[in-house]
């Protein structure tokens, strides 16, 4: 193996020499469990964790490694590593944090395309796949749709199903897959590529782990049964990995989320939404929240058929729960400030006291 078939490139060979990073060794984050990091390295895999000085100077968790980092290590005892730097990130998909107010959490980072997994059984959500959509547009990553367990619904259904994905998500291709009979299995290994790095993105119970065991070709993850009573998944992949595709594509598995929480500020929303912003240049005021204001051209639109009703109300939810992010976040950063503020009138007042 080298460096190279995990997806290390020029740009990170160069950034290594501008910042004299020769004297450490270069290896990829391919599993995190509790700031304890696996890391695969050109000969080997290594169990990772940060230096003092990188915990110390780290002001959110997206300051610390995720899945899917470049970094810069020192070995010792055979197969432990210290990490003393983490390489600047192409791309970082992120969250809201789950019962944290005004913080993101990290999913992977240096991700190219993520494949957004949904079973037709019993998943099935156009809402939930534009929430994955859109934190995938507001990270610069490119989004597949996969609906998998086709084999347990009729060919009406599953049309059905693909033309509705296709109308609320347009531009973005769609796999129909079985992990059972194998079909669409092959169109959909067709599209990894050398070097480049992928993630599986849906709650739990969707069938991640048998299609990573399908598109690896061995058995790798564990699998179980979706729970007969609750017909809820079981989290079977606790922690997020890293697997290496006979096509050369790098495969990141992650936890089922039951919890999307939008945390956007680079214009996800304005991609997802792409239609619903068309029509909103158009409405009479330009701070147009397309709620209740007279002249609203998107509500409009809505009202005529042009817009898709739900689309609509899933963009409501999502930016509401941006704009709450947004406003906890500055509320935040302004008790820091004031904080911050106090800290240095105390210093000050007690540096006078002992003149």
């Amino acid at each position: 193996m080298t460096l190279e078939d995990l997806g290390y490139n020029a740009e990170l060979v160069q950034y290594r020499l501008d910042h004299q990073l020769e004297q450490f060794e270069v290896g990829r984050i391919f599993s995190e469990h509790k700031e304890r990091y696996g890391i695969r390295t050109a000969n080997q895999e290594l169990d990772g964790e940060i230096i003092g000085n990188l915990r110390y100077t780290a002001h959110t968790r997206s300051d610390f490694p995720t899945v899917g980092d470049w970094v810069a290590l020192v070995p010792y005892d055979d197969d432990k590593a210290l990490i003393h730097a983490i390489y600047p990130r192409k791309s970082i998909l992120e969250r809201q944090a789950v019962g944290k107010k005004g913080e993101k959490q990290p999913i992977a980072s240096n991700i190219d395309t993520a494949l957004l997994v949904q079973a037709v059984d019993r998943d099935f959500s156009i809402n939930r796949l534009e929430r994955y959509l859109t934190i995938c547009h507001a990270s610069g990553i490119e989004a597949v749709v996969i609906l998998n367990k086709i084999d347990l619904i009729d060919e009406q259904t599953l049309k059905t199903y693909v033309e509705q994905v296709q109308h609320r998500m347009k531009d973005i291709p769609v796999f129909a897959i079985s992990n059972n009979t194998k079909q669409g299995i092959g169109r959909l290994k067709s599209i990894f590529e050398l070097g480049k790095t992928y993630c599986l993105l849906g709650s739990s119970g969707v069938g991640k782990s048998t299609l990573i065991n399908t598109l690896v070709g061995k058995e790798l993850m564990k699998t179980d049964a979706i729970g007969e009573h609750s017909n809820r998944g079981k989290h079977i992949t606790s922690h997020r990995e890293l697997h290496l595709l006979d096509s050369g594509g790098i495969l990141i598995d992650n936890p089922g989320m039951r919890e999307v929480g939008i945390a956007d500020s680079t214009g996800g929303l304005e991609m997802t939404f792409d239609d619903i912003y068309t029509w909103s240049k158009h409405c009479r005021f330009s701070d147009c929240s397309h709620v209740n204001e007279s002249g609203c051209a998107v509500r409009a639109a809505v009202e005529s058929g042009e817009l898709d009703q739900a689309s609509y109300e899933n963009y409501l939810k999502m930016e509401r729960e941006r704009t709450h992010f947004e406003m906890t976040v500055a509320e935040k950063r302004k008790k820091e400030k004031v904080f911050g503020k106090l800290m240095k009138n105390y210093k000050k007042s007690n540096y006078k006291k002992d003149q």
